[in-house]
């Protein structure tokens, strides 16, 4: 029991979960779950409370019982103890400023990564401001390497989503010229398939290989198949670069998507044995969202940010390329518009970097969320700043075949300028050397088009 006391009017939080869900910033998933606080001074007296929580509380007190969830066994026995050990005297309140402090630098928080659990990711989330969110995931370099280097300090990168409702080659091959002449692309070549159809999958896998062999692009491609898709096409010996799967925070939400641990396993074994990368082998691809679990009536009781920092511990055992964080995709429901959107695009981000993931987001809403563009240029100029790794690059912005609002191919080079960021090493040298762009990043896409679209490559 946890309790703390306002104006004679005593507050009390029955565990470890409930105080988590209850310090948590509002937000209609939680509502929908009725998890989170009843007033805003229930949930001020929850972060004061939370602040004086011992870290190593943590390691004791599970939100999901460990006898029930192999999330929750994946947590605290991967715990690595040695990483912990600078930060172990510290309570919740005291890791938010030790994170904040100048003295803690990006070498530092690379070392005590691996000590750190998402639930403690979560808890110093919740007594954070946007800002404070913001600075201390600017702080928090990881790299990922492929057939180029993501995530490097001053580089920004994104994923060139050509997604096309029939999967018509056509459509989709004119989709990834589009995006390659305005610098997009160098996280991945990333489609979302219509159909799981292994045929279907295979045709788009060779498709983007076969363009990325021909103009010697340094970039990676994936479909988003489910990954027993992928693991029977990598059987077959099909172009395979990075294996795709949602992931969530309970054992439950990913036995909905017909996964678990052992199957992950499996597909990390196969895709690695490929050896396609050059640069690097970081083969996996994983994407999340806060409210999945709540959605497949997994959350057994926990807020839905918490959960979401649980899926993080999945994805960082299998040193992915990248994580993105699919932040307003799921609706209203879990977050009504684009305050809480924001707000929980910057929590994501914090955790996945302070957790060591190569964090990306896509800056998104549904058409019926109380949300519009500028929201999202708002958020996606708050990571630019925060150091997100990667976003989308959607034709227009407009994903025709999932429909919803993302980021265009125009919203990356917009960051790019404004923020001084570059594309990643490889990819950039091969956009100068195409004429896409110039020494300064400076779009010279008429005179690329000739080469992409069947003159002099």
């Amino acid at each position: 029991m946890y309790r703390h006391t306002i104006k004679s009017k005593v507050y009390q939080f029955a565990d470890l979960k409930d105080l988590l869900a209850k310090a948590s910033p509002c937000r209609s998933g939680d509502e929908l779950a009725g998890v989170c606080a009843a007033t805003y001074e229930e949930r001020v007296a929850a972060q004061i409370t939370l602040a004086d929580v011992p870290l190593k509380t943590f390691l004791n007190e599970v939100v999901i019982p460990y006898e029930k969830d192999e999330i929750t066994r994946l947590i605290i026995d991967t715990h690595n103890t040695e990483a912990f050990e600078p930060i172990s005297h510290l309570t919740v309140g005291d890791f938010c400023d030790w994170l904040l402090s100048d003295h803690t630098t990006t070498e530092t928080l690379q070392q005590i990564s691996a000590g750190i659990t998402p639930e403690m990711a979560a808890a110093v989330s919740k007594l954070m401001r946007n800002q404070d969110l913001i600075a201390v995931a600017k702080k928090c370099e990881v790299v990922t390497r492929f057939r180029n280097t993501i995530g490097l300090t001053g580089h920004f990168s994104t994923r060139l989503q050509p997604n096309h409702p029939t999967d018509n080659p056509k459509g989709v091959a004119a989709s990834i010229i589009d995006g390659l002449l305005y610098g997009s692309g160098d996280a991945v070549i990333g489609i979302n398939p219509a159909t799981d159809s292994p045929a279907a999958v295979a045709n788009l896998l060779n498709l983007i290989d076969t363009l990325r062999q021909q103009f010697d692009i340094p970039t990676q491609s994936c479909v988003l198949s489910h990954i027993t898709t992928t693991i029977q096409l990598i059987n077959e010996g099909a172009p395979v670069d990075l294996c795709f799967q949602s992931i969530a925070g309970t054992e439950k939400t990913n036995s909905s998507f017909g996964i678990d641990m052992a199957l992950l396993d499996e597909a990390y074994a196969a895709t690695l044995s490929l050896n396609r990368g050059t640069v690097g082998n970081n083969v996996m691809y994983f994407e999340t969202g806060q409210g999945s679990s709540l959605s497949a009536n997994a959350n057994f009781g926990v807020d839905q940010q918490t959960c979401e920092a649980r899926a993080y511990a999945v994805a960082r055992k299998y040193n992915p390329l990248l994580v993105n964080t699919v932040v307003g995709f799921i609706g209203p429901e879990y977050l009504y518009d684009g305050k809480q959107i924001i707000r929980a695009a910057l929590e994501d981000h914090f955790c996945g970097k302070l957790l060591g993931l190569s964090m990306g987001v896509d800056v998104c809403y549904t058409n019926h969320a109380e949300a519009d563009q500028d929201d999202m240029d708002n958020l996606l100029t708050l990571l630019g700043v925060a150091g997100c790794s990667f976003i989308m690059g959607v034709p227009g912005s407009d994903d025709i075949m999932l429909n919803y609002q993302s980021t265009s191919f125009h919203d990356a080079l917009y960051l790019r300028k404004v923020l001084g960021l570059r594309p990643a090493p490889e990819f950039e040298l091969w956009l100068m050397k195409q004429g896409i762009i110039d020494d300064k990043g400076n779009l010279l896409s008429v005179n690329a088009a000739h080469g992409l679209l069947g003159g002099k490559g």
